[in-house]
């Protein structure tokens, strides 16, 4: 991975929690490294095929300026996830945020901090069994689609399949979705429960029915097994409603535990559920 560098980069801003910082202002010194591919550009002397890191210092310059920020960890957020949705090449961004005129009453060089963004990979799975099950699934991938935290986005087909896990209940649309986000994987969690809620999900039964269930199944190759969140999804190689709309966009991939391809989990699975 190459990398572009912009050190000690100079702005005017007024960020503070203090409203003589908002009023007076004070200047703030932007450090970023960014990752990405100019091999193409180098080879053939053309920044067409790289970032200019010109336009990157006035897009800082114009986030630092459009409005005030409370938090300078705020405004480093805004820069790092901005600097990611406007220059399509970057693929990781390092940015430290230094406040050098902090109003702290002794001797100091300066104050900063920093944050890491970049692009991951994530495939998720969706269904929905109530209601106008397709609508379900396409108004949320339409949120999807206008939301700048994604990018690269490609869906499977649909797969109407039976219900899992022994409630008796209609059957399923089903299908999944690949992305590349720079969410967390808890923000993504956290946003995936915002559209199950804007779908009016209701929580009541396990492995009930639901208007809208999105579940995370891969993140790159993150491997997180915690009380809410376990990723890979636990149960993901146990369901074809799973496996074969993720063979279909993903075959190729490879599950970070068990080291097989998602073609060879499909073709190993036995159970069918898919109609």
């Amino acid at each position: 991975m190459d990398i572009i560098k912009i050190e000690q980069l100079e702005v005017y801003g007024y960020h503070g929690v203090f409203e003589e910082e908002k009023k007076q202002g004070q200047p703030f010194i932007i450090n970023v490294e960014m990752k990405t591919d100019f091999l193409r550009a180098a080879r053939e002397d053309d920044l067409n095929y790289s970032t200019h890191y010109g336009e990157v210092c006035l897009f800082i310059k114009d986030i630092f300026t459009i409005r005030s920020y409370d938090l300078i960890e705020t405004a480093a957020v805004a820069v790092a996830e901005g600097i990611l949705q406007k220059f399509p090449r970057i693929r990781e961004v390092e940015l430290e945020v230094q406040k050098p005129k902090a109003p702290i009453p002794m001797k100091f060089s300066t104050v900063s901090v920093k944050v890491n963004r970049s692009w991951h990979k994530v495939y998720c799975s969706f269904g929905s069994n109530m209601g106008d099950k397709e609508q379900y699934i396409k108004e949320a991938m339409e949120k999807i689609q206008n939301n700048e935290a994604f990018r690269k986005i490609n869906q499977s087909s649909f797969y109407d399949s039976k219900a899992y896990g022994g409630v008796e209940q209609g059957d399923y649309l089903n299908g999944v979705f690949f992305a590349e986000t720079y969410l967390s994987p808890y923000e993504l969690l956290g946003y995936l429960h915002q559209l199950e809620a804007e779908a009016q999900r209701v929580r009541t039964i396990r492995w009930g029915p639901r208007t809208l269930d999105i579940d995370i199944l891969l993140y790159d190759q993150l491997i997180l097994d915690e009380k809410d969140l376990q990723i890979p999804h636990k149960d993901m190689a146990n369901r074809d409603f799973v496996l074969i709309p993720l063979k279909e966009i993903a075959g190729h991939v490879r599950h970070p535990l068990f080291h097989k391809t998602i073609e060879e989990m499909a073709e190993e699975l036995k159970e069918n559920y898919i109609v």
